[in-house]
């Protein structure tokens, strides 16, 4: 059933509104340059539930189609034109199951949801269709209709539930008007066009996901349990032979071989009640005031027992998040098809349900990611990203000239910061005296670990507290090797200045060109920052305003790499699927003939992409190729 609904319904009962065929449809559309698109579905996950409704319209005529009796393929041209805008809200949702359901795949997208997050980037405001009615339109959306499509199967659909679906495509059009001036007001075209675009890409990752072997997966979660028991033992071995400690040791519990191993314990603490431990550990130390915050980072240094009990923390964790609870997540083709959010507030894309970038860079987990018989994995992730923006950024002499010579850059800016520490710490085969290269003398790796610290801490705004936990020194001596490093690196302490005093002087901050993307601090507001509260709000907003340029930059790149990567899959027809992203690097499954042309290919679709924004041509590409999923 086709239902034609005009403009002049406005939530009236059925009579308002028209039959008409499919035919109608097309004939309507098919000359339109700009649709609203949007689907009603039986569930969330795509794998499995059905598109239920689909609507499609402009202003003045909206369509309602019930996908359970029609079929949308005579719409396929127009979904799959690329000179028609299509207006959704969440593309990748409606995407997904348009794909699954209708073996279509839309192009020509404009996301009002994207779109709202480039123009609003940092602001609290709320971002769902329902929140961008109220803030456009002055009108209150009854979501309460839409909850009634879940679950639904063969009942026809009630007249207000049509009124939802058609109304819904009106707000699409009506929205995306009414964003453009601001668009426009603060020179985001570029960055919106961006992010529009990109939505394919993840849309497609997200569709083709990533194939899991549930058997490895399992071995792998039981060793990891075992390693946790056995960390635990050695707690309980750490608590008896201190004697500060006597008050936890209760007496040996006799068993036989029927007792619970558990009652053997001699210690009388629950290892995983933050609240037991914490008394525990503050009998070592008295200002503890807390198990998971940084000073357990900070003392695990210098007492065995709380870095043996961190070590006991980060195995749980990865039992938690990476044994059963993680194969939650497994739909029924055995395959990973996480979310992707693909704007943060520095532009940067993180992922849920699950979360796949936070995967352990631990290849083991990794490697359980299959590419299917006859396919490869093939990944490209560009080398040093955001190093090479902070040198372009700062045109700082040296690190570009290290760059550009193939020099080992943290040694080299070791080099600078130690002066004769490091001149005087190299062994007869050092590589970097031979070569620049990085070198494997002991003295050097400590020294430049000191330093790479601090060169990738630039990007995120670190300081002396974050530096010395890291590298397990003072906050005097952390805040005497920044200032050294500040020496060594003037054009680099002038570039951030620059960028964090921008911040400060107006609220908000922007990325390299061409796409200038913008994040607002909305904190910020003129006033005088002179009391300790405010001091404190101005200093998370230098420290933002220094690395959002950084991080987004790098973000820009690889989703504009995404771009031209689908691009070429679709136009050209090559036998390569995108499957996943991890901030630089994007992944792909391609199949074993193809598999030198692709990985020529990707390294230059990366290269190109970078050169729109490092402009120096020093930002380059690795390509790697693996049977499975590798960092």
């Amino acid at each position: 059933m086709i239902s034609l609904i005009d403009n002049t319904i406005d939530g009236l009962p059925a009579s308002h509104y028209q039959l008409g065929t499919i035919d109608d449809v097309v004939n309507y559309c098919k000359d339109k340059t700009v649709l609203g698109v949007d689907t009603e579905t039986e569930g969330l996950d795509f794998t499995s539930k059905k598109m239920i409704m689909f609507q499609i319209g402009d202003e003045d005529h909206q369509f309602v189609i019930d996908t359970r009796v029609v079929s949308i393929e005579p719409l396929r041209h127009i979904l799959e034109s690329r000179d028609i805008v299509k207006i959704f809200h969440n593309a990748k949702f409606d995407y997904k199951f348009i794909k699954k359901w209708g073996d279509i795949s839309c192009e020509g997208i404009y996301d009002t949801f994207l779109t709202e997050l480039v123009i609003s980037c940092g602001k609290s405001l709320g971002y769902g269709l329902k929140d961008l009615c109220k803030r456009y339109l002055n009108v209150e959306l009854n979501k309460d209709v839409r909850n009634q499509f879940i679950g639904l199967t063969g009942q026809p659909f009630r007249s207000d539930q049509i009124v939802y679906g058609a109304k819904d495509v009106e707000y699409l059009c009506k929205i995306k008007n009414l964003q453009q001036p601001d668009i426009d007001k603060f020179k985001l075209q570029n960055v919106v066009d961006l992010e529009n675009q990109a939505v394919l890409g993840f849309a497609d990752m997200e569709y083709n996901g990533l194939h899991l072997d549930v058997l490895e997966w399992g071995k792998l979660e039981q060793g990891n349990l075992d390693g946790a028991h056995k960390l635990l033992e050695e707690l309980d071995i750490m608590v008896q032979e201190d004697v500060r400690l006597n008050d936890f040791v209760m007496k040996y519990v006799q068993g036989d071989m029927f007792t619970p191993v558990e009652e053997l314990r001699k210690i009388d603490v629950k290892w995983s009640s933050p609240k037991q431990v914490l008394k525990l550990l503050q009998v070592l130390v008295p200002s503890l005031d807390n198990v998971n915050g940084k000073q357990m980072y900070k003392y695990r240094f210098k007492l065995p027992l709380i870095d043996k009990y961190v070590k006991y923390k980060e195995a749980m964790k990865l039992c938690t998040s990476y044994g059963d609870a993680f194969l939650k997540n497994l739909a029924g083709d055995n395959k990973i098809h996480t979310n992707f959010h693909q704007i943060l507030d520095t532009g940067r894309v993180s992922s849920s349900k699950p979360n796949m970038q936070q995967i352990p860079a631990d290849n083991r987990f990794r490697n359980c990611f299959t590419a299917p018989s006859g396919w490869s994995f093939v990944s490209a992730d560009y080398s040093s990203q955001e190093l090479n923006v902070i040198a372009f950024g700062s045109k700082d002499p040296v690190w570009i000239n290290a760059l550009k010579n193939g020099e080992d850059l943290h040694s080299t800016c070791a080099e600078l910061v130690y002066g004769e520490l490091w001149m005087n710490s190299g062994e007869d085969d050092c590589a970097y005296f031979k070569r620049k290269g990085k070198c494997n003398c002991p003295s050097h790796k400590k020294l430049r670990t000191n330093v790479k610290t601090i060169n990738f801490g630039l990007a995120y705004g670190m300081g002396p507290n974050k530096l010395g936990d890291t590298l397990n020194i003072s906050v005097d001596d952390a805040k005497l090797l920044i200032e050294k490093y500040f020496q060594a690196f003037p054009a680099i302490q002038g570039f951030l200045d620059k960028l964090g005093n921008f911040g400060k002087k107006y609220g908000y901050i922007k990325t390299f060109p061409p796409y200038n993307r913008k994040r607002w601090f909305s904190n910020w507001y003129p006033r005088i920052w002179d009391n300790k509260s405010s001091m404190m709000e101005l200093g998370s907003i230098e420290r933002a305003s220094k690395n959002t340029p950084i991080q987004g930059a790098s973000a820009d790149m690889t989703k504009k790499a995404l771009i031209l990567m689908r691009e070429y899959i679709q136009t050209v027809g090559v036998p390569v699927k995108l499957v996943m992203t991890v901030h630089d690097q994007i992944d792909t499954i391609c199949a074993n003939d193809y598999v030198k042309t692709w990985t020529y290919t990707m390294k230059k679709i990366m290269e190109d992409a970078a050169l729109e924004i490092v402009t120096n041509g020093l930002l380059k590409a690795e390509v790697t190729v693996s049977k499975c999923w590798e960092k």
